[in-house]
């Protein structure tokens, strides 16, 4: 399969964003060093999320869309992007933006010796609370994944679409998707990408959402490593 990129792009009530949305991933696209694909997952907006990216899909080829009948969270947006693909590697971004499309190039640098990289925002421009509970849920999450990754929520990946679409998805494992990699066998990395302040719409995750959440999505994770089953075929006929 010849390299080729699709861009996940989960959204949830973000109708004050998808223009500039529009705007930056068509500019990415037409200067990345492979071709690249848009898919948007509408979770269940009940804004005019899904007016606008109807809208946005018939102006151009580039873009495409899922919708899902109601609301089903982030992982589950990511996974249905991932079932989704057909390109040899897959990427996902937040439709606030608050990363930047033309960072995926920073990450493409290492995608032929990695099998997912993902960035860590440097001075990341959020407030105190939400940089502090961030970096108090990454600490828990590293004790008891091992994975090395120092921010597993940044909102920039690529990943070989092979190990992605083998990822067995549960509510919360968007934060796990190193250790995932991991699992299989993977080699995953991590790089400095630029943060940006929100400038529209509204956060979806509060206090309760990054630390407790993830703290009891760990208990979910180190049950289901116990349980993974890993392969690969030597072999057909």
């Amino acid at each position: 399969m010849d390299k080729a990129l699709t861009i996940v792009v989960p959204v949830y009530n973000e109708e004050d964003n998808l223009e500039r949305v529009e705007k930056e991933l068509t500019a990415y696209a037409q200067s990345a060093p492979i071709p690249v694909q848009v898919l948007f997952v509408n979770d269940g907006s009940k804004d005019k999320s899904q007016e606008m990216i109807e809208k946005i899909c018939l102006d151009s080829p580039i873009f495409n869309y899922v919708s899902f009948a109601e609301n089903r969270g982030l992982s589950a947006a990511i996974k249905a992007g991932f079932d989704e693909t057909q390109t040899s590697l897959v990427g996902y971004i937040d439709s606030d933006l608050q990363t930047t499309p033309s960072d995926f190039n920073l990450l493409l640098e290492h995608i032929d010796a990695y099998d997912l990289v993902t960035g860590v925002r440097a001075n990341r421009k959020d407030s105190f609370v939400k940089n502090m509970s961030s970096k108090i849920a990454n600490g828990i999450r590293r004790a008891f994944t091992s994975d090395g990754m120092d921010d597993t929520g940044c909102p920039l990946k690529i990943i070989k679409t092979d190990y992605a679409k083998r990822i067995p998805m549960f509510k919360g494992l968007h934060r796990f998707l190193p250790a995932m990699i991991l699992l299989q066998e993977g080699k995953v990395k991590q790089v400095p990408v630029q943060h940006f302040p929100r400038i529209a719409g509204q956060a979806k995750y509060g206090l309760w959402n990054r630390l407790l959440g993830p703290l009891m999505d760990c208990f979910a994770y180190v049950w289901m490593k116990k349980k993974y089953i890993n392969y690969s075929i030597a072999k057909k006929g």
